[in-house]
């Protein structure tokens, strides 16, 4: 029998990652084939470290919930930082997404 796919939850620790960890887990997928790493063992901007994991790991399937996020004032106040922030991010995982 075939393993279940390895997947990499980026944002276990938000709201919508970590609903994605328990909604994976009440459906009997192994814990030990769902993947995450926190902002400090992995910074989704960099792009080489970001490589490396995919290249390392190798999932099956990626659920990109990360994101630079703040409250209403952070928002407001550095927008540009956030999009650019998240835009890096995606761009990123998608990259070594495509390279894996």
């Amino acid at each position: 029998m075939k393993n279940p796919p390895k997947i990499y939850v980026a944002g276990h620790r938000g709201m919508v990652g970590s609903a994605i960890v328990r909604q994976l887990l009440s459906k009997d997928h192994p814990a030990d084939r769902i993947v995450t790493r926190t902002h400090a063992e992995l910074d989704l901007t960099d792009q080489a470290a970001v490589r490396a994991f995919f290249a390392t790991e190798r999932p099956d399937q990626v659920y990109l919930a990360a994101a630079k996020v703040g409250g209403i004032h952070a928002n407001n106040t550095y927008p540009a930082e956030f999009i650019y922030q998240n835009l890096m991010m995606q761009a990123n995982v998608i990259d070594a997404g495509i390279l894996n």
